[in-house]
């Protein structure tokens, strides 16, 4: 499967559009995380822990996307749009949410 945040992927053409399909993701981040990421904001520094926490919540929801639009018959994505937000108490969970049109190309 295709995924594109491009409307079109150059060198195919669309056949049929199948419509929306979306991917959406809430995973949390624990207490031990919280606390290597404050060291890393009071020195200074990337947050590796939460990077791969995003990383994994973002390819889950592609991934959950990517089975929707086959279960539609579709054989690429385009038009791919990726949101990130924190929810629940004290933002205390990632939220990753992905939309797309599924369609079949040739």
């Amino acid at each position: 499967m295709i995924l594109s945040t491009t409307p079109t992927i150059q060198g195919h053409n669309i056949e049929t559009y199948y419509g929306i399909v979306t991917g959406e993701v809430i995973i949390g981040a624990n207490v031990l995380k919280d606390f290597m990421a404050s060291i890393h904001d009071f020195f200074g520094g990337r947050a590796g822990s939460y990077e791969n926490v995003l990383i994994e919540a973002k390819n889950a929801a592609l991934k959950e996307m990517e089975e929707r639009a086959t279960a539609m018959g579709a054989n690429a994505i385009v038009s791919i749009d990726l949101d990130y937000e924190t929810v629940g108490q004290a933002n205390s969970m990632l939220m990753v949410s992905c939309s797309g049109t599924a369609v079949k190309i040739s």
